[in-house]
């Protein structure tokens, strides 16, 4: 992973480090961060901090267990401040929550972007063994064949299954379709972008109100 560009000396030798679940997006807290623990961060996948109150370096973690395990690391445009992308092993508050803030870590539709960068990867370096990647080597007509078959199965289960049965089939069909998409070099989130614009973009409008939406006469 390359180092990112701080200028420590302007801050003193401390830059403000917040900390971000790579899955949820969500703040997980705000520490301190000086050229050591930056380079400790790096080396070791293990989000490590500068503790002020006891002038010395301290990875997360090491005396409750909940390790921030390292994603990616980035400076902002005047490089006196870090955004540290991690997976959280636990609570990430001393206190026991989620956030620093009392906040829940549960932004479950996030989940999707992090499924496509997954997908995405798969698509770039082909591992072995993967069942994605088998699906991109049989090529588009069969992975557009795979999400027909999805789909019929989310409808049966839809008209004749359980709930359950219908989310399980329901995942399927999401996750062939975004094999689909990333094979023709499109995202889920191109999918967004679409029904955002379709529904006009205007906020505190109840979905299905713009144009595109409304019933045919």
């Amino acid at each position: 992973m390359e180092k990112p560009k701080v200028d420590f000396e302007k801050c003193g030798g401390l830059v403000p480090a917040i900390v971000q679940d790579a899955v949820t997006r969500k703040v997980l807290m705000m520490g301190y961060m000086n050229e050591e623990s930056l380079q400790k961060t790096i080396d070791t996948g293990l989000v490590t901090f500068f503790s002020r109150s006891r002038q010395k370096l301290w990875t997360k973690g090491e005396e409750s267990g909940n390790f921030l395990k390292l994603v990616d690391i980035k400076s902002d445009c005047d490089q006196d401040t870090l955004l540290v992308q991690a997976h959280p092993q636990g609570p990430t508050c001393h206190t026991g929550t989620d956030t620093c803030w009392g906040e829940k870590n549960d932004s479950d539709i996030n989940f999707l972007s992090f499924l496509q960068d997954f997908i995405d990867d798969r698509y770039k370096n082909m591992p072995e063994g993967s069942y994605t990647t088998s699906l991109f080597k049989k090529g588009v007509n069969k992975m557009a064949q795979k999400v027909g078959e999805e789909a019929v199965e989310t409808v049966i289960e839809a008209t004749n299954g359980t709930d359950q049965d219908l989310i399980y089939e329901a995942s399927d069909l999401l996750y062939h379709l975004i094999v689909l998409l990333t094979s023709k070099g499109l995202r889920i989130e191109d999918l967004v972008k679409e029904l955002k614009k379709r529904h006009g973009g205007v906020k505190g409008v109840d979905y299905g109100q713009g144009p595109q939406f409304q019933e045919k006469k």
